[in-house]
């Protein structure tokens, strides 16, 4: 175990906390008091716990949360405006115009070959809402929000939104929500396909860990790989794409998960799949 993840595991007051049980990891993003907005540290430490989880075999299916009212409220604008924190003028003056956005949490989110759930527990706005879309699933409890308020913030969604929010919704409906920086309910957001559940608060996490226990549960190998190709046609011809496909599926049938799936159907039982 990485000293990281050992030190997210026992210290309750860590920014983004962490557990793995049931192949199943959840990260919570831990600064109620601030309702999740973001800060450096919690970012290095968000990026380092996904690429842990990403890493680690025991782990199959990873569930993104938040402690308190809100899932994240983007950025820290108390701290942007007292010249501390992300966004201040003290950070602008010091920012390389030679970026490096490979560990920045959108960026591994998206790379993520582990299937990733966001279980909103509350509102998420800004670089929040960036970081919900960029999971693969959404789950949102009735009480919560998607704002897309950064037009409203002077900026444009910079962590995402732009790419993600017409490919999911296409593009009348994208440009509408970003260019008039609307908030939308968990029911608006469910009809607009934002969200594929809206559950009672209370019943949030228990309905997210039995979704992703359920995906837990197949061949973590096809699952993952499933999740690439997907993501590589979201860029690929039809044709270019089909060959991917049989690429992928070849090396599958030479797994045991392949012979143990074949082999639990006929006999009438549940898999045990081992990853291999």
């Amino acid at each position: 175990m990485s000293e990281t993840l050992a030190q997210a595991r026992a210290d309750q007051s860590a920014e983004v906390l962490y557990e793995v049980a049931d192949g199943v990891a959840v990260l919570t993003l831990n600064r109620p008091e601030r309702l999740n907005t973001i800060s450096g540290p919690m970012l290095s430490l968000l990026s380092k716990l996904l690429l842990q989880a990403d890493a680690d075999p025991e782990v199959r299916c990873v569930i993104l949360t938040g402690t308190g009212r809100a899932f994240c409220a983007g950025l820290d604008l108390v701290s942007a405006t007292s010249g501390s924190g992300i966004g201040s003028e003290t950070q602008a003056a010091t920012i390389s115009v030679d970026l490096d956005l490979k560990t920045a949490p959108p960026t591994v989110i998206f790379n993520m070959n582990k299937p990733t759930i966001c279980a909103l527990n509350g509102a998420a706005a800004g670089y929040g809402l960036d970081t919900a879309l960029g999971c693969d699933i959404r789950m949102m409890a009735q009480g919560a929000k998607l704002a897309a308020a950064f037009v409203k913030r002077g900026i444009v969604p910079e962590s995402g939104g732009t790419w993600f929010l017409p490919r999911l919704i296409g593009w009348s409906k994208a440009a509408e929500l970003i260019f008039t920086g609307r908030t939308l309910s968990a029911e608006e957001s469910l009809e607009m396909g934002l969200a594929t559940h809206v559950v009672p608060a209370d019943e949030l996490m228990t309905e997210a860990r039995k979704l992703a226990k359920e995906i837990a549960d197949n061949a973590p190998l096809a699952v993952q790989s499933a999740k690439r190709l997907m993501r590589m046609g979201l860029n690929e011809t039809f044709n270019d794409h089909v060959h991917h496909v049989f690429l992928q599926f070849l090396q599958l049938v030479r797994t045991q998960d392949f012979r143990e799936g074949m082999t639990s159907f006929l006999e009438k039982r549940p898999a045990d799949f081992q990853g291999r």
